[in-house]
């Protein structure tokens, strides 16, 4: 099968389109999943450039997000049958094999139907990013409607589905952005105030925006200074949750003082730790928010979509940053 390979890591030259064998026999709970579509996300060029958790285990095939469709299943596979459209955010971070390929092995506990509402392309672009986005507003800080929401990045692949998931909450939402057109594209996803960040500054504007309050809650997509001065955006006893590391030299008393919650978001810790229920839970948060899709309450936004043999330009495009949503790569018919 054609897949993508990581031989070494690098720059996106680095990606090296190649034939690999198909998977062959699968585990009683598997199904090869012939895939049509792959999301690329920023974690995938981070890997690739510095090496993936696995560095034993090269070459690699990266790539998270999949949608496509069942070709085989395993004995004990009940939920699904081949011919059966599906989703699925698993693989790629260097132990199993990712979507950047024609075929994919994926649990049927780690999959979900593919939303009906949804193009395969479209499906390859969310689940990392609506996982994320879930995970961070509902799990970790609760969000609940009344509440003022600061979304850094608002117009990006977790940023977008976020202020998206606030707004269903009932909260008012807030969200920094890079340009006039992305202003625009948040506030029509429900976000009440977009502040362009590179024109005003964002404390100053969330202050103002909150009554001199603060935001309840602020989700951090930018890190380093962005992440370190929020805490002077957020109220007193306010959360702060973060899909990034804190800078090295964060001074962490202002945050103490306000006796804030900080809350940090890896949607990859049930793949890195092999925690079972934390990988069925992704699957649930598929099967809900595909419902949401299938509703018309999400929408998500596609800025590009290239064949697997420009996955280097793929790669390129999201480091140079600015983008809307996300970058899909197709994987034939």
């Amino acid at each position: 099968m054609k897949a993508v390979l990581l031989r070494r890591p690098g720059p996106p030259e680095n990606l090296e389109i190649a034939e690999i064998p198909s998977p062959g026999a699968l585990g009683e709970h598997d199904m090869l999943v012939r895939l049509r579509a792959a999301g690329v996300n920023p974690v995938d060029t981070k890997l690739r450039a510095r090496g993936t958790y696995y560095p034993d285990r090269m070459p690699a095939v990266l790539g998270c997000d999949g949608a496509g469709t069942v070709e085989r299943i395993g004995a004990s596979v009940e939920r699904f049958q081949p011919g059966d459209a599906v989703w699925f955010c698993h693989g790629g971070i260097g132990g199993h094999p990712g979507t950047y390929a024609e075929y994919a092995v994926v649990r049927q506990a780690y999959a979900a139907h593919k939303p009906d509402s949804l193009s395969f392309e479209e499906a390859a672009a969310v689940p990392l990013v609506l996982i994320t986005a879930w995970e961070a507003l509902h799990d970790r800080v609760q969000v609940q409607a009344g509440q003022r929401v600061l979304v850094h990045g608002g117009a990006g692949g977790v940023g977008h589905i976020a202020v998206q998931l606030a707004r269903l909450s009932g909260a008012r939402v807030a969200a920094t952005v890079g340009s006039a057109e992305n202003a625009a594209f948040v506030e029509a996803l429900g976000v009440e105030r977009p502040i362009l960040h590179r024109v005003e500054d964002f404390i100053d504007a969330t202050m103002n925006w909150t009554g001199g309050i603060g935001a309840d809650i602020a989700l951090d997509t930018v890190g380093e200074e962005t992440f370190a001065r929020t805490v002077a955006a957020l109220k007193t006893y306010g959360d702060l949750v973060t899909i990034l590391q804190p800078p090295a030299a964060m001074d962490w008393k202002p945050a103490r003082t306000k006796n804030l919650r900080i809350a940090f978001e890896l949607m990859l810790t049930p793949m890195l730790t092999g925690d079972e229920n934390g990988l069925r839970h992704h699957a649930n948060i598929l099967r809900e928010g595909g419902r949401l899709f299938d509703e018309g309450k999400l929408k998500v936004h596609v800025d590009a979509v290239l064949p697997l043999e420009e996955v280097a330009e793929a790669h390129r495009r999201i480091e140079a940053g600015g983008r809307r949503g996300k970058i899909v790569l197709s994987i034939g018919g």
